[in-house]
């Protein structure tokens, strides 16, 4: 009998703790969410699992421990090397020829990225967070997850858990919430504006772009160069035509099993001692600040556009909301949004798209810039 004392007491359900509940039930939520609604689910599952897994008392399974878990984190967050990868990933997967078949959409994404520096700003200034967890926390308004999480990771690991939920929650929300800001800042007569066509891509534009952005955003913010490097480098293997293989492998089974790493050990960050703060809170109110900033950026400038350019060039100003880099979500939400409001008859897709990888970069830049200040 005193051994199976002994044992109960050395065992995690001797150990457990309330804060050690509430993180399983929100574990749950989020795997929940992935499931049952669709949100994310190639994140939200490893993400809402890992937490789970670093709320087992004496397991050893947090980011922070000597387990396998903190084996991952410290060799592949830490280091810079997973989040990376991600990104060459994505460049495979992207296709650049809307944005350079409308070289003006480029503004849409650089526009689309206010809510970053309105929410670090807040962050800073009136929630008194540190100029580098503010940053890490602003980030989340360029609503790219790997972004979010690379940044977090070298300005304020202590905060990389929420950030990370807030910026997969906040993607995974795109059609709840950008429809609303689009409506209230657009009127009919803007929904209804018909696109022209894109001027036609060469093969030697498509082979050109990911070189000379590469060089050419790596020699402005040297910090950028992990993120805009590997991306640009994953579209060179999409475009050059002669690299299948590497295409297949980056863009399929690689990206997803880095993605299976970044989920589960970004998940395993959440310790109740680390996520049940009121901290926490204001990470998420910030998301939500920032994520509906860079919307709004995104529409408000192509509205600015329109007053300048003639009548047969003016830009429909809802692909401006595609400007934050949730690819292509927010391309398709814009989309939708523009087809339902003018009954089928504008479907501006492609020319959302301009925007939508513009903020992919957009966004990269935006954690370079970060970075050189403040790293």
């Amino acid at each position: 009998m005193d051994m199976l004392t002994q044992l109960l007491q050395q065992s995690g359900f001797a150990n457990l703790t309330l804060g050690n509940w509430v993180m399983f039930a929100i574990g749950a939520v989020l795997i929940y969410l992935a499931i049952a609604k669709k949100f994310e689910p190639l994140l939200l599952i490893p993400i809402g699992f890992g937490a789970i897994l670093a709320n087992l008392p004496l397991a050893d399974m947090s980011s922070h421990g000597h387990g396998i878990i903190a084996l991952i984190y410290n060799s592949g967050i830490k280091t810079e090397l997973l989040p990376p990868i991600i990104f060459m990933g994505v460049g495979v997967l992207t296709d650049f020829r809307p944005l350079l078949g409308r070289p003006l959409t480029f503004l849409l994404g650089a526009a689309a990225q206010l809510g970053i520096f309105a929410a670090a700003l807040g962050a800073a200034y009136v929630l008194g967070f540190t100029p580098k967890e503010a940053a890490a926390i602003g980030i989340i308004g360029g609503a790219d997850g790997p972004t979010s999480i690379f940044l977090a990771s070298q300005l304020a690991p202590h905060l990389l858990g929420p950030i990370a939920v807030a910026a997969y929650s906040y993607m995974a929300l795109v059609p709840i919430i950008q429809p609303p800001i689009i409506r209230m800042l657009t009127s009919k007569k803007e929904r209804a504006i018909d696109m022209p066509q894109a001027k036609p891509v060469s093969k030697t534009a498509t082979i050109m772009f990911p070189i000379i952005t590469g060089i050419i955003a790596s020699l402005a913010i040297p910090s950028s160069a992990p993120l805009i490097g590997m991306l640009m480098f994953g579209n060179l293997i999409r475009e050059s035509g002669v690299t299948e293989r590497l295409r297949k492998t980056a863009g399929g089974s690689l990206i997803d099993i880095v993605t299976i790493f970044l989920g589960i050990t970004v998940g395993a960050t959440m310790s109740a001692a680390q996520f049940l703060n009121v901290q926490t809170l204001y990470i998420l109110l910030l998301g939500a600040v920032a994520f509906s900033f860079s919307t709004t950026g995104g529409v408000v400038f192509a509205k600015f556009l329109n007053l300048f350019l003639p009548a047969k060039s003016k830009i429909n100003p809802c692909i401006g909301a595609a400007g934050v880099s949730a690819v292509p979500m927010a391309a398709r939400v814009v989309q939708k949004f523009v087809s339902d409001e003018t009954n089928g008859a504008v479907n501006p897709l492609m020319p959302a798209m301009g925007p939508n990888v513009a903020g992919v970069i957009g966004s990269a830049v935006a954690a370079g810039v970060f970075l050189t200040f403040l790293g």
